[in-house]
């Protein structure tokens, strides 16, 4: 049985995940505990960076892969 995702793709989610996560921790108003939206802005800092380091990894090894062949 053959895994249905490339690693291409699962970089791009990597990456398009990490910008929307990264985005979304900016935008989130000061005023943000005033709603009903309970939002740690700090831990979902550290979730997008953690996937952008991901992505950055994945890329690390295409260009491992590009360069040995």
């Amino acid at each position: 049985m053959q895994f249905p995702l490339s690693f291409l793709d699962i970089s791009l989610w990597l990456a398009v995940t990490a910008i929307i996560l990264l985005v979304t921790s900016e935008l989130i108003s000061p005023y943000y505990g005033k709603t009903n939206i309970i939002i740690d802005k700090k831990r979902l800092r550290a979730v997008s960076l953690i996937f952008g380091l991901l992505f950055m990894f994945t890329v690390f090894i295409r260009i491992y892969f590009i360069i040995a062949s």
